[in-house]
C-alpha cells in the first residue's frame, strides 16, 4: 500500500467538527491497559487510543491498521514479515517506527493473556528496517493474524519508552488512535480528545478496520452502574449512548422517538467460569455436579424474559458459524439435581462454602448468578453468592485464593483461540494435559477443515473437564440517541467515523 502522509497530511485529514458525544458505561473500567486487561469494558474505551497493526472488518476478516499491507509469510508459515505505515504519530508528537513497535509486540507477548499463548511460539521478533518487522516462529501459528488483530488483550502499539517502562498495567495512555487520553476522573468521567494528527487508514470503513475519522471533538464516558439509570438517563437526552441495558426496557427505549434501540446480534455468551487452579472447584466432580444441576434456560429466562434476545445453545459457536457442533456438547441444560448430588457424594463434598461472584453491573449476569444459585444449593452445594461491583470483580478474579466461581460472558470472536479461557493464564486457569496437547494442534493446523476437527475436541474436553460453563447465546441492547448518525453496529462499540446531527 501506498505510504501515508506526514503530520501535515494528518491535519488535513482530520475534520474540524465540534462537540462531545457522551457514552453512559456499566461503571468504572481499572486501568485502561487494553494489553493486560481483557474486560469488555476496557477495550471499549481503549480502542479510541491504542491501535494494532491489523484489525477484523464487518466480515470478521482481518485488514491491516498500522501495518501497511498485510504479512509476507515465508518458510512453511514460519516467517512473517509486517511492513508498517509511515507518517503515523503517537500522542506525544513522536513518528512510530519500527522499534516502537517490536517493544510494544514484546510487552504483549511478555504479560497480554492472549500474548502468553504465542510466545512459545516465537523464535524470534526484530525491527527489519524503521518501517517492518519481522517475527520467526518455531512452527506454524494458525491464529496468529487474529491474535494480532484483537482490541482485548491488546498487541496494541505505542512508544518504546512507555512499552519497556510498564512491567505492569499502564499508567501513561500514549497510542496512536483517533482520540487521545485526556483527563480521568473516578467514578465521574474519563474525557477522550480529538488527535488532530492522526492520520486515517486507506479504504471504506468496514467493522473496526479502513477508514477512522474524529468527526467528534470528545468522547467522555460516564461510569453508571446501575442499567435502569443508563435507561432513564438515555430517555432524559442525558446521554448520547448507553450500552447493555436489560431486555425488558425494550418497549420504554421504542416509545421514544429521540432514542433509538440497538441491537447486536450475533454477540456473545454468557460464563460461568470456575477456579481449577485452587481450592474446591479444583475437583472436576464438583464442576461436573454443578454442570449437572444448572438448568441454564431457566438461567437464560430469568436474565432476559424476552426469548428473542436469547437462544439455548451449547455448543461455543452458534449455529451457522463454522466451528458450530452439536455432538461434543455432551452435559448442557440438564437441570439434574439427583444426578449432581450423586456426583457431591462421589466426590464426599463437606459443604464447604462455594464463593461465587457476581455484580448487579450487567443485570444479566446478576439474574443469572441468582438461578444458578438455587439450582445448586437444591442439589446440595452450599453457595456463597458475592455481589460485586465490576471493577472489585476483576480485581478479585486475578487472585485464586479469592473465589471459586465468577459469572462473565464473552463477546463473539472469529477464531477460538481468542476465547479468553483456552488460555491457562487467564482466570479459570484451564490447563490439563490433554486440553494442551489439543489446543497445541488446534493452533498448529493451517487447514480450516482440519482445524474443525480439532476443535471438536477441544469442545469435548469442554465438557467433560467442565471449566466454565457455556450459559446460551445472548444478543446486546444498547440504546443511542438519534442525533448520533452513521454509528456502526459492533460487539465493542466506538464512536470514531459518528457525528452528531
Amino acid at each position: 500500500m501506498a505510504a501515508l502522509a506526514g503530520a501535515d497530511g494528518a491535519r488535513a485529514q482530520q475534520p474540524a467538527g465540534k462537540g462531545a458525544i457522551i457514552v453512559a458505561t456499566i461503571g468504572e473500567p481499572g486501568p485502561l491497559d487494553p494489553t493486560v486487561v481483557t474486560s469488555d469494558l476496557v477495550s471499549i474505551i481503549s480502542q479510541h487510543i491504542f491501535e494494532t497493526l491489523y484489525a477484523f472488518d464487518g466480515g470478521w476478516v482481518e485488514r491491516p491498521l498500522l501495518a501497511a499491507a498485510m504479512p509476507k509469510v515465508e518458510a512453511g508459515g514460519t516467517e512473517y514479515t509486517i511492513p508498517l505505515r509511515t507518517g503515523v504519530r503517537f500522542h506525544d508528537g513522536a513518528m512510530m517506527v519500527a522499534g516502537d513497535v517490536v517493544a510494544s509486540l514484546q510487552r504483549w507477548l511478555a504479560l497480554s493473556p492472549r500474548g502468553k499463548q504465542v510466545a512459545p511460539y516465537v523464535a524470534s521478533l526484530a525491527a527489519a528496517g524503521e518501517h517492518a518487522v519481522k517475527m520467526s516462529l518455531h512452527k506454524p501459528y494458525a491464529p496468529l493474524l487474529a491474535m494480532l488483530s484483537m482490541s482485548n488483550g491488546a498487541a496494541a502499539i505505542m512508544p518504546a519508552a512507555v512499552a519497556k517502562a510498564a512491567k505492569g498495567p499502564l499508567d501513561s495512555y500514549i497510542g496512536t488512535g483517533p482520540y487521545r487520553f485526556l483527563e480521568h476522573k473516578p467514578d465521574q468521567y474519563i474525557r477522550l480528545q480529538r488527535f488532530t494528527d492522526y492520520v486515517s487508514p486507506p479504504g471504506p470503513a468496514s467493522g473496526y478496520a479502513g477508514a477512522r475519522h474524529a468527526y467528534i471533538e470528545e468522547v467522555r464516558f460516564v461510569p453508571v452502574p446501575n442499567p435502569t439509570t443508563r435507561v432513564d438517563g438515555m430517555l432524559a437526552g442525558q446521554y448520547h449512548f448507553a450500552d447493555s441495558l436489560p431486555a425488558e426496557m425494550l418497549p420504554r427505549l421504542k416509545s421514544k422517538a429521540s432514542v433509538v434501540p440497538v441491537i447486536v446480534k450475533p454477540f456473545g455468551f454468557p460464563l460461568f467460569i470456575f477456579n481449577t487452579k485452587m481450592g474446591a472447584m479444583t475437583d472436576v466432580l464438583l464442576r461436573q455436579a454443578a454442570q449437572a444441576a444448572l438448568s441454564e434456560a431457566d438461567m437464560l429466562k430469568a436474565a432476559f424474559g424476552d426469548a428473542s434476545f436469547y437462544e439455548v445453545e451449547g455448543s461455543i459457536y452458534a449455529k451457522g458459524t463454522p466451528f458450530y457442533d452439536e455432538a461434543s456438547v455432551t452435559a448442557y441444560n440438564l437441570a439434574d439435581p439427583k444426578r449432581a448430588a450423586a456426583l457431591l457424594a462421589q466426590a464426599k463434598y463437606a459443604k464447604q462454602p462455594i464463593r461465587i461472584m457476581t455484580s448487579q453491573q450487567y443485570d444479566f449476569l446478576y439474574k443469572m448468578s441468582l438461578v444458578a444459585q438455587q439450582n445448586m444449593q437444591d442439589a446440595g452445594f452450599n453457595v456463597d453468592l458475592q455481589v460485586l461491583d465490576w471493577a472489585t470483580l476483576l480485581q478479585h478474579r486475578a487472585d485464586p485464593k479469592a473465589w471459586d466461581g465468577l459469572f462473565t460472558y464473552h463477546t463473539f470472536v472469529p477464531e477460538p483461540s481468542l476465547i479468553t479461557i483456552m488460555d491457562p493464564s487467564y482466570p479459570c486457569w484451564w490447563n490439563t494435559p490433554e486440553k494442551d496437547a489439543a489446543l497445541a494442534a488446534f493452533n498448529s493446523e493451517p487447514d480450516p477443515a482440519k482445524r474443525i476437527g480439532d476443535w471438536r475436541k477441544l469442545q469435548g474436553l469442554f465438557y467433560s473437564q467442565a471449566p466454565a460453563i457455556k450459559v446460551g447465546e445472548f444478543y446486546n441492547l444498547a440504546a443511542r440517541a438519534a442525533a448520533v448518525k452513521d454509528y456502526t453496529v459492533t460487539p465493542w462499540p466506538f464512536f470514531w467515523n459518528v457525528r452528531l446531527g
